[in-house]
């Protein structure tokens, strides 16, 4: 459902490329030059990314889980666990409060394909979001149902990666 102004719909970013995060975060830059009321829930992400003082100094409220190592999608440990469900504990009360125009769940899709914290539980936030809540879910693998209930899906796949030619992470470019 959405409001007379067209908010309020569900935005999933997935694929196997590089830019869902990033389309994410362009969205929020554009939502917050309409002076929209954005958080952003990082699932999984502690490193030092760049856009971590970026979204301070535009004003957009970021929460960060999760732990500054790799997660073992076979056997996360007890640590990932918690911090994935901090997380979404964190979505959840965002969502109840309403204080937001645009919620973003940064790689909340690899949380459920990990294991961390259950696809019921991100169905049961996707039917208590308010009407006028535009709710972005980024992340490899989404799974099929989200896919259904999202109102645009955004497939990105790698064509083609530097890393493929052994180049590193840049700064300010992949992180």
């Amino acid at each position: 459902m959405k409001n007379k102004d067209g908010l309020g719909l569900v935005q999933v970013y997935t694929g196997d490329g590089k830019g869902k995060t990033t389309a994410a975060l362009g969205l929020a830059m554009r939502a917050a030059g309409h002076n929209f009321k954005i958080a952003i829930i990082h699932f999984m992400k502690l490193w030092d990314y760049g856009e971590v003082a970026s979204l301070r100094r535009l004003g957009i409220d970021l929460f960060r889980y999760g732990t500054r190592g790799f997660v073992d999608p076979k056997n996360p440990s007890p640590i990932d666990l918690e911090q994935a469900n901090k997380a979404l504990s964190k979505a959840e009360d965002l969502i109840k409060r309403a204080n937001y125009d645009v919620l973003i769940l940064d790689e909340i899709n690899v949380a459920v394909d990990f294991h961390l914290i259950p696809l019921k539980k991100v169905v049961d936030l996707l039917d208590k979001k308010p009407d006028n809540l535009e709710l972005v879910l980024t992340g490899r693998n989404c799974p099929q149902e989200l896919i259904e209930r999202a109102d645009l899906v955004s497939a990105i796949d790698e064509i083609k990666h530097p890393f493929q030619k052994g180049l590193k992470v840049r700064k300010g470019i992949e992180f």
